[in-house]
């Protein structure tokens, strides 16, 4: 069993104010990042532009996919919506819990049935969690179960095309929004996974075939950009 490092910064974040080590995310483009924990601990002001629209946009009975430690699900629980922070990470479910969060869901999306939200919210990338262009394709399909008649998606995502010319490295053979990353915290490494970034057209293209209506609401100046997705009737 890998342990969940993730989890075990973001605790000792929250009990102790600061890390025992860097939180580190190593991909498969070479890369070795250092994550700034705080990002995980935004509150209202300090919210970037394209989650703040997004937050906005929110409608009806919401589900907070990948919801960490309940920044993005305080906000609406404050603003009176009916919303539940679904995650995987037991330790972030706990913090969330300390943290005030009403309704909390520790469950892997994929295996979440029999109920029903006008909003599913994936920030912070949060349909990368897909991990793949065909895991994608599985999300939209299982979206339509867990959504009401006027349900909606909102989430963004980015073109990552880029990093291929930084970082001077052959595009793959398979999509190249498909990354895999490991994180590693006081000298332990957690599971690797798959994790998705996709290209405006590929988005477009992949959702049109799914029988789904889109629209890119928002973009900004670092490639990111925010959509609202609606099966089509």
């Amino acid at each position: 069993m890998h342990r969940d490092v993730y989890g075990e910064a973001l605790f000792d974040f929250y009990t102790n104010g600061a890390l025992k080590t860097s939180l580190l995310l190593h991909s498969s483009y070479g890369d070795i990042e250092e994550m700034p924990i705080e990002v995980f601990y935004r509150d209202e002001d300090d919210l970037p532009e394209l989650e703040f629209i997004a937050l906005s946009l929110c409608d009806g009975k919401v589900l907070d996919v990948g919801a960490g430690v309940g920044s993005h699900a305080l906000f609406l629980q404050e603003k009176g919506f009916d919303v539940t922070a679904l995650e995987v990470s037991a330790t972030a479910c706990n913090i969330m819990y300390q943290r005030g969060v009403q309704h909390i869901l520790q469950e892997d999306f994929f295996r979440l049935k029999n109920q029903q939200f006008d909003t599913l919210l994936f920030l912070m990338n949060g349909i990368g969690l897909a991990g793949t262009t065909d895991g994608f394709r599985n999300l939209l399909q299982h979206s339509k179960s867990l959504l009401s008649e006027k349900g909606q998606l909102l989430f963004d995502s980015s073109d990552i095309s880029y990093l291929y010319e930084e970082y001077r490295i052959q595009r793959p053979i398979y999509y190249f929004g498909e990354i895999t990353y490991q994180y590693e915290y006081n000298e332990n490494k957690g599971e690797p996974f798959k994790w998705l970034y996709l290209d405006q057209k590929t988005l477009i293209d992949i959702a049109r075939a799914e029988n789904w209506v889109v629209q890119i609401l928002f973009e900004d100046d670092s490639d990111q950009y925010l959509v609202r997705m609606e099966p089509r009737k």
